[in-house]
């Protein structure tokens, strides 16, 4: 849940970097609470207007540590953008966010070395 809650709390924060596991975690929490209301949805027997307006509240923060995290492998938030080329640029999209950290670079400074947790 920290890991879900430090992103929101950056929520249009596109400078700096995350680390693999803010992302990870952050995307893990929100895909489980994307079922979770779809699920009630389903139950319910209602539109999706709750999952409408939950996607719609996380699309900023999403982005923002996706860029972030694009930062700690070393390149620029505009990669996200390979996310429109059919298969082969979510793929590709996916090989970055998967990377380890490069150490400090012009985004700052390593994130595994100067956080305490």
């Amino acid at each position: 849940m920290h890991w879900y809650t430090s992103v929101l709390k950056k929520y249009v924060a596109f400078e700096g970097r995350a680390r693999r596991q803010e992302y990870w975690m952050f995307t893990l929490f929100n895909i489980i609470v994307s079922l979770v209301i779809a699920l009630v949805e389903s139950l319910i027997g209602t539109a999706s207007v709750l999952g409408i307006i939950y996607s719609l509240a996380v699309l900023l923060p999403s982005l923002s540590v996706t860029a972030r995290r694009l930062h700690d492998t070393g390149r620029s938030g505009w990669w996200i953008l390979l996310a429109f080329i059919p298969l082969i640029g979510a793929i590709i999209l996916l090989v970055f966010l998967c990377q380890d950290s490069q150490g400090d670079n012009q985004y700052g400074a390593n994130p595994k070395t100067s956080q305490s947790f």
